[in-house]
Formats: C-alpha cells, sequence, structure tokens
C-alpha cells in the first residue's frame, strides 16, 4: 500500500496529529495521545495502534508495557485534516496507566474535580 495518504494530513509543526482512541462498541472515549508519520503508518500496518510519546521522544507501542494494547478496528480523520479518531478494541479493559478503563475519569462538580470512576487493577500490579 503507498503512503501517499500521509500525506493529506495536516501535521503541526512538530510533525505530530492529535489522535482520540474510542472503544468502537460503546464508543467511550479513552485515550488522547499525538502520532507522528511513523507511528500512524506503523499503526495501520501492524493493526494495533502505536503512538508518539512526547514526554520519551520516541514510539510508544500501546500496551508494550502493561499488555494492554489497542487493536484498531477503524481509523477517521476529521474535516480539517488535523485530528485522526482511532476506533479500538481495548484489550484487557484498561486503557489508562492509572489503571482505569478511560484516562478521562474525572467530572468537573461544583468546581473541583471528582473521580468518577474505579481503578480496576492496581497500576504497581500492572507495570515493573
Amino acid at each position: 500500500m503507498s503512503d501517499t495518504w500521509l500525506n493529506e494530513i495536516q501535521w503541526s509543526e512538530d510533525g505530530l496529529v492529535p489522535v482520540i482512541a474510542q472503544q468502537h462498541d460503546t464508543g467511550r472515549v479513552v485515550m488522547f495521545a499525538w502520532m507522528n508519520r511513523e507511528s500512524l503508518a506503523l499503526t495501520v500496518s501492524e493493526g494495533y495502534a502505536t503512538y508518539w510519546s512526547r514526554s520519551r521522544q520516541r514510539l510508544w507501542r500501546k500496551g508494550e508495557e502493561s499488555g494492554h494494547r489497542q487493536k484498531v478496528i477503524d481509523i477517521q480523520l476529521d474535516c480539517d485534516a488535523d485530528v485522526i479518531l482511532i476506533k479500538i478494541a481495548q484489550e484487557g479493559g484498561i486503557a489508562c496507566h492509572t489503571g482505569r478503563e478511560s484516562c478521562f475519569y474525572r467530572s468537573l462538580t461544583d468546581g473541583e474535580w471528582q473521580t468518577k470512576e474505579p481503578v480496576l487493577k492496581d497500576p504497581k500490579a500492572i507495570y515493573k
């Protein structure tokens, strides 16, 4: 497959595109991350999400340490070609490094961030 489709994406000045990961069967947004050309191409070729870690400045295969990989079901590009939505099947049911289903587990209530989601697995048991 040709990679000319990568040229249609409006990459940021630092060569990244924001990516929303959504559980394909429930519609739940589980994660937000970044991809560069290489990570998006790997995601397409391997069928599992690979992101660009800005903090580590390297490719990050989701689940490489935790085992909580994201099998890609569909990849969509927004109308401005500057945001990607990947519909995934989250392996293990945990997307967040805190041991929760989603990274979006806090809600603003009465001017304070309230935790609304339980920890499904202690992060100490996930990460070595």
